[in-house]
């Protein structure tokens, strides 16, 4: 039982107006501040979280925090691929799709490496190197889809959080760093200037809302998780694992956030056009899902642990 908090854990509304006001900060502040873009806002909702727990203002463990991590995040995955067509990603972007796929298999044999190392002296370490491989590929969502798909102790994702921040926060400061060194902009021009610049306006800048566009978006991601999460279910009931192949087919097709992930890109690609429409000027909204999770879930478990 959590004892000694502001908030209790039972607090239902009170911890979703904390939860998403924070959130709601976290965005604000990246949008109005340099210092704060940089940072990002998950991180400012990650840090603001864990100052919260500290503080004792807010539980480390409550309903509503078990709420964002199984029905927020699986809704995110789809939302964050709505705009992600593979077919017209190929065709726009075909060299740019080549170099992150490089630098995909790049981390993924960084991590095989890591692991034949380091094995012997650190438990889970497979766990743990999936779900970074996950993280560096693909970001927060991949993280928290497979350190629920793989069970990972608590106390390890916890530590992998603290490493991993802790780790990251000074190599952003020498990627920050760098672009302002003389013999950098000597040897490597950029047009970084202008052309960020028109981007972030045009991310920053006021974009028309449908309603209908909410409402399409809300029930094709909720529908999409329906749809896998029974899938996977079934898959996992019905096929018998007698053999090594069938023991591979449901490992792979009847994990939820796989089949979710794979059925969303399918869905896209056949129906282009329309998720184009529905996703355009409210390409954000899926943001404020992945700082609740980054906030609140990852603050309760480094809590915790500590």
């Amino acid at each position: 039982m959590i004892v000694g908090t502001l908030v209790a854990k039972d607090d239902t509304w009170i911890l979703w107006a904390i939860i998403i006001g924070w959130a709601t900060i976290s965005i604000y502040l990246e949008e109005r501040y340099r210092f704060a873009s940089i940072i990002s806002g998950a991180i400012i909702a990650l840090v603001g979280a864990m100052l919260l727990s500290n503080f004792h203002i807010i539980p480390t463990s409550s309903p509503v925090y078990d709420t964002v991590w199984d029905y927020v995040v699986p809704l995110s995955i789809p939302l964050l691929l709505f705009s992600s067509n593979i077919l017209k990603i190929w065709k726009e972007s075909r060299r740019l799709l080549i170099i992150f796929m490089i630098a995909s298999i790049g981390t993924m044999v960084g991590t095989i490496v890591g692991f034949l190392v380091l094995n012997q002296w650190i438990p889970h370490l497979a766990k743990i190197g999936a779900m970074m491989t996950g993280s560096y590929i693909g970001g927060g969502v991949n993280f928290a889809a497979l350190s629920s798909k793989f069970a990972t102790p608590s106390d390890m994702i916890s530590s992998t959080v603290v490493a991993d921040n802790s780790i990251m926060a000074l190599y952003f400061m020498l990627l920050i760093a760098l672009p302002s060194l003389p013999w950098i902009k000597r040897y490597f021009n950029t047009d970084y200037d202008s052309s960020n610049t028109k981007t972030e306006e045009q991310r920053f800048a006021p974009q028309k809302i449908a309603l209908i566009d909410i409402a399409c978006s809300v029930a094709c991601a909720v529908t999409l998780v329906a749809i896998s999460f029974k899938l996977s279910e079934f898959i996992q009931h019905w096929i018998p694992k007698s053999n090594i192949l069938l023991t591979l087919v449901v490992s792979f097709f009847g994990d939820s956030y796989l089949l979710l992930t794979t059925l969303t890109l399918c869905v896209v690609a056949l129906w282009g056009d329309f998720f184009e429409k529905i996703v355009r000027g409210f390409r954000n909204r899926d943001i404020l899902n992945l700082y609740l999770l980054c906030g609140y879930r990852y603050a309760s478990i480094i809590c915790h642990y500590y």
